[in-house]
This record gives C-alpha cells, sequence and structure tokens, in this order.
C-alpha cells in the first residue's frame, strides 16, 4: 500500500472521529456514560477497520492462493456490529427493583457511530454527514420535543417506586 493510500485512510478516519465527535459531544452535555471519547473512538476505529479491509484482501491474495483462502469482506462489517455492541451493552443498566432501564440510547448511539464510520471508510461522505446530522437531531432535539410535551425527560432516571 503507498504512502497516499495511508494518508487517504488517515483522513477518512479523522474525517469519521470529526463526525462522531459530535454525536458524543451531545451525549457528554446529557451526561451519558459514552462521551466524547469514546463515541470518538467508536467512530474512528470503525472506519479503520474497514478501511484496511481492501489492503487486507489484496495482502491475503499476494500470498495465498485463492483456492486455500476466501475472503468475504461483510464479516468485517459483522465482526464490527458485534465488537461495538459488547462495548454498547456495558452502558445499559436495569434498576434493581424497578423496570427502568437505562443507556440503551448510548449504546444505540455507539453503534451509530461505527454506522458513521463504515460511511466514510466506503467515501460515502455526504452520507455519513446527514446520518451525523440525523441522530444529533434525534438525540437532542426529540428529547426537548419529549420533554416539552410529557413534562419528563425520557432519559432521566425514573423516580424510586
Amino acid at each position: 500500500m503507498e504512502y497516499m493510500d495511508q494518508l487517504t485512510i488517515f483522513l477518512d478516519v479523522v474525517i469519521a472521529t470529526v463526525l462522531a465527535a459530535a454525536i458524543g459531544a451531545e451525549r457528554e452535555s446529557a451526561n451519558k456514560p459514552a462521551g466524547i471519547r469514546t463515541n470518538m473512538i467508536v467512530g474512528g476505529a470503525s472506519c479503520l477497520i474497514v478501511s484496511i479491509t481492501i489492503p487486507l484482501i489484496d495482502f491475503i491474495n499476494q500470498y495465498n492462493p485463492q483456492e486455500i483462502l476466501r475472503v468475504d469482506p461483510i464479516r468485517t462489517l459483522e465482526a464490527l456490529v458485534v465488537g461495538v455492541s459488547f462495548i454498547g451493552a456495558g452502558t445499559i443498566l436495569k434498576h434493581k427493583g424497578s423496570e427502568r432501564v437505562e443507556g440503551l440510547t448510548t449504546a444505540a448511539t455507539l453503534l451509530y457511530c461505527a454506522g458513521i464510520g463504515i460511511c466514510t471508510a466506503l467515501k460515502q461522505y455526504v452520507l455519513a454527514i446527514c446520518v451525523t446530522l440525523l441522530i444529533v437531531f434525534v438525540n437532542y432535539i426529540v428529547r426537548l420535543i419529549v420533554r416539552r410535551f410529557t413534562g419528563r425527560d425520557p432519559e432521566a432516571p425514573a423516580p424510586p417506586s
């Protein structure tokens, strides 16, 4: 892989990291367990992992006969979803003696950041920017709308029963 290819991948990782930072800033402002740094890392890492899939396939094809090893790049996406979901699961808490569950939105947001990283790695920049704006809208504006019409914060802990 040439140096320019590597720098292009690095630039994509930076773009994905910055887009995920916008989402993480919203989570941070809402005092959620996965804030700006976690979202940045998930978005950037997802982009990096997907971006190195093509050089990995080229490397495998160069050093291994096709008949021995078949490459399926979709497995990279599957592994990312599983890995990020594992991280997200760590943000989900169920309160003892209550049906209240916290952290689902944060976990889903981490998975969304992985999607943004994947979009960026696949050079889908407009899509990555648009879905970044969409998730910030969903996490911030929709929360304000729910609070306005119900009088409660949809992500605030439930009062003790």
